[in-house]
């Protein structure tokens, strides 16, 4: 007996495992930023791309109800049942908190009894339409991993529109029409999301799966299928990332699409139940939300694992030497390279694509892509791309303690303006005293006699050097 328990524990665990195996969370872990290795020059930092954990994105956002007095309660109201225009024992008074109905009870914890939830409004203005706008708002760009779920305590609505935003709701565009008449209601053909393939994922269509009118048990719910379109990518059970990581990676308009700053749910016709409405029982028709859920994560480029919210405000902690609400661009003194996005390949622990400390070796090019405090400026091409000549002071250039010094070529005079090149050094702290074969106010040009050279030129434009050259010596004078 206990041989035969034994057997069957570990068929349990085994099929538990096996499950596990078969049903990763949808976007992998990426939780570490860095780590320290060792190395032949000892200890360095290994970057890896990374991102913060997804969680319940409704703990963070402010919700607007559009038009503002539509909520019930002022006045009170009584309400009857959809399937039953006699039962009228509902009531709705702003005024008394047990009978309130306010936005906020469409994200409080679900499992109370009785259920919380908010309510408009009933149908009385009708044939006028009794439509309703929920704006879900972050103020910070977010990217979901779930499916948004809607939970409505009256009737699911006959017809409704998700839509999103991506710039803090100055534009939208639709994410799904809802009806129960697709081409009655919106001139679409009705589809499901299981008719959608990977060269259709980005379309806009029309369901009637979630557009009943009556109450029942288990059709409350109205959903946005978020993993049934990663499941185009990544297999039916979310077991093939690469592909989907692939996918994002290299295309923009499949990471916007699963991207937001903003939601709206657009409310255009309340459950009926039937095909004519009921003009002597209009307290019937009315919407009511106990729950909507958003599960996601802060959009911080793969180059942040922490999200805080502070003083009302999402940001991201970021990592890789990056800045901005979500990482988006390189810190002041590291624009040793241009900053991009994190690369989620090659799994498991992807690119950072960290931004780099810069080094300027150029004649008087300061900062690399950082243009403070720039008096007159000459874009030139260094290694790390277009820099500028700064003719105004500056003090030295500091180097950051996460990274080794670079092996100068020249050597670098006090000012730090002026930098002798082909084995010149500083003479006086200030002029340039050259090595043989070469002259010139910075050693950059070959001494020449007889029409041969005796060293090669150091590549610099001539004429470019000849242009530079008065305002050198100006800064040396002063």
């Amino acid at each position: 007996m206990l041989w035969a328990a034994l057997l069957a524990l570990q068929g349990v665990c085994v099929g538990a495992a096996h499950g596990m195996q078969h049903y990763p969370a949808a976007w992998g872990h990426y939780d570490v930023c860095k780590s320290q290795i060792y190395t032949e020059e000892g200890l360095a930092w290994d970057y890896m791309a990374c991102q913060p954990e997804a969680v319940d994105m409704t703990k963070y956002l402010r919700v607007t109800i559009d038009p503002p007095n539509i909520t019930c309660g002022d006045p009170p109201e009584t309400y009857c049942a959809l399937e039953n225009p006699y039962m009228c024992n509902n009531e709705c008074d702003a005024s008394t908190e047990e009978l309130a109905h306010p936005p906020e009870l469409m994200f409080d914890f679900e499992g109370r009894n009785p259920t919380t939830f908010w309510q408009s409004t009933s149908w009385k203005k009708y044939p006028k339409p009794l439509q309703v706008n929920l704006t879900l708002s972050w103020n910070k760009t977010i990217e979901l991993t779930d499916d948004i779920i809607l939970t409505f305590e009256s009737g699911r609505p006959e017809q409704m529109v998700l839509e999103k935003s991506l710039d803090q709701g100055r534009t939208w565009t639709p994410y799904q029409f809802y009806a129960t008449d697709c081409l009655d209601a919106f001139t679409m053909e009705p589809k499901t999301v299981n008719e959608l393939t990977q060269r259709t994922l980005l379309d806009i269509i029309c369901t009637e799966d979630y557009s009943r009118g009556y109450v029942w048990k288990n059709d409350k719910t109205v959903r946005f299928e978020i993993k049934d379109r990663f499941a185009l990518f990544a297999g039916p059970r979310l077991h093939n990332m690469a592909s989907l990581y692939g996918q994002l990676d290299t295309t923009k308009t499949l990471r916007d699409f699963f991207t937001i700053t903003d939601l709206r749910i657009r409310l255009l016709k309340p459950a009926t139940g039937a095909t004519m409405v009921d003009e002597n029982n209009l307290s019937r028709y009315f919407y009511a939300i106990s729950d909507i859920k958003v599960q996601g994560r802060c959009k911080c480029n793969l180059h942040a694992n922490t999200c805080v919210y502070d003083k009302g405000r999402l940001g991201c902690e970021c990592e890789h030497n990056t800045t901005g609400p979500d990482c988006s661009r390189c810190k002041r003194h590291y624009h040793g390279r241009a900053w991009s996005v994190g690369s989620y390949l090659p799994i498991p622990k992807g690119t950072a694509n960290i931004c780099e400390y810069y080094s300027c070796k150029e004649i008087a090019m300061i900062c690399c892509g950082d243009t403070t405090d720039i008096a007159v400026e000459i874009p030139l091409k260094c290694s790390s791309g277009t820099v500028k000549v700064r003719t105004g002071t500056i003090g030295p250039l500091q180097k950051h303690p996460e990274h080794q010094p670079q092996k100068e070529t020249t050597r670098v005079c006090d000012n730090a303006m002026l930098r002798c090149q082909n084995g010149g050094t500083c003479h006086h702290h200030q002029r340039c005293h050259c090595s043989a074969g070469f002259t010139g106010v910075l050693c950059e040009r070959a001494r020449c006699s007889g029409g041969e050279c005796d060293g090669q030129s150091s590549g610099q434009d001539p004429l470019l050097l000849l242009l530079l050259q008065p305002m050198i010596l100006v800064f040396l004078l002063h």
